[in-house]
């Protein structure tokens, strides 16, 4: 695969071509699962729960993000890969900008950050340095204590209604593209339509222009009971490569997610 960029994943939602995104957080996975065809890597926060035995994203710091796309950089094969920026490394727009460049000389292409429209100067200044940007929105687990817990968001219309206007606002400061998480799918699909960047969805229904996931979730090798958005692609497959493989195919043939993965 030659290398994924950001006019890649734009041309793909022009073209109206589904693309597909995965965590990883080392250079193995990183490798695998950019050889499988996946368009774009997610060095997550994630880790502080998947690796780290954490309950919540909040621990991570920005070091260990750094680490981790290192990592992932190493092992890639043509990927575009998006790191997150960790819990309060956005606070000021001096710590923005200081955390994201850390990123990026780590080899990350774009930085994602957690948060609505007051986030809107940062976007615009991340951008104006040449740090492409992804916004996510809806459930953002760096606020799980402030939501009182990882629940479904925007299902009152007042909330419905804010999150559009925040994807709005947030694309006229110069997002490289949305992330939502655990919204209706309704809410989703008239956001990816409102927008001109590419939407990428998790728990968001099948109308995004790209579906994520975390790969351990994806393989059926995380303990305890997932969400319901999650589903386990291992069964039937004979590596992780078949099981990421078959992620990317029903992405794209529209059979995942389907209706028992989303939300009304």
């Amino acid at each position: 695969m030659s290398s994924v960029t950001l006019q890649t994943l734009k041309q793909r939602k022009l073209n109206g071509e589904k693309f597909t995104m995965l965590t990883a957080y080392d250079a193995t996975f990183s490798q695998v699962v950019s050889e499988a065809g996946i368009e774009a890597i997610l060095v997550g926060d994630s880790l502080g729960m998947v690796l780290q035995g954490h309950d919540s994203t909040i621990p991570v710091t920005l070091e260990q993000m750094v680490y981790h796309t290192q990592s992932v950089a190493r092992g890639n094969r043509g990927a575009l890969i998006m790191s997150d920026l960790p819990f309060m490394s956005c606070a000021t727009l001096e710590s923005a900008l200081n955390s994201a460049a850390e990123l990026m000389r780590a080899g990350a292409h774009m930085v994602k950050l957690e948060g609505g429209r007051w986030l809107a100067e940062t976007v615009t200044k991340l951008n104006q340095q040449g740090v492409p940007v992804c916004v996510h929105l809806g459930l953002t687990p760096q606020s799980v204590n402030t939501f009182g817990g990882y629940k479904v968001q925007g299902r009152e219309q007042s909330a419905a209604l804010q999150m559009l206007e925040d994807a709005r606002v947030l694309e006229e400061a110069g997002a490289a593209c949305l992330l939502v998480e655990c919204i209706p799918t309704l809410l989703a699909e008239e956001i990816t339509e409102n927008s001109k960047v590419p939407v990428i969805g998790i728990g968001a229904g099948p109308h995004t222009d790209a579906q994520v996931l975390v790969l351990h979730d994806m393989l059926g090798i995380t303990p305890g009971r997932t969400a319901r958005f999650v589903k386990n692609f291992m069964p039937g497959s004979n590596s992780v490569t078949e099981a990421v493989q078959k992620y990317a195919s029903e992405v794209k043939n529209g059979t995942f997610p389907g209706p028992e993965h989303s939300f009304e």
